[in-house]
């Protein structure tokens, strides 16, 4: 059994459409309540299925270059992950490669 428990939740308001027009998360351990954000991608590894699972939600508010800034920063966290998780040094480094590709084709610098 866990000697401590944390908890993460999400918040999302919809409109008539069920499209979302805001989004807040608060994290117990995190010292996060109720914080604004415009995006969120959750994926989850099915332990009994063996496939990821995952849910992407953004506010219509969010804009383009938003968007692509987002992506961008969790690909790029994605590939510490993959290395830090399974010393994949070499795949990392072909995804940051990859990663600088994408962002410089989308003018994120």
């Amino acid at each position: 059994m866990a000697a401590h428990n944390s908890e993460v939740k999400f918040n999302i308001g919809l409109d008539e459409n069920r499209v979302p027009e805001h989004i807040d998360w608060t994290a117990s351990d995190g010292g996060v309540n109720h914080a604004p954000a415009k995006a969120a991608l959750l994926s989850v590894w099915d332990k009994k299925s063996g496939d990821t699972l995952k849910i992407d939600l953004w506010t219509k508010d969010m804009t383009t270059d938003e968007m692509k800034r987002f992506i961008h920063q969790t690909f790029m966290a994605m590939t510490d992950t993959l290395e830090r998780a399974t010393d994949e040094k070499e795949v990392a480094q072909e995804m940051r490669a990859f990663g600088r590709q994408i962002g410089k084709k989308m003018d994120l610098f």
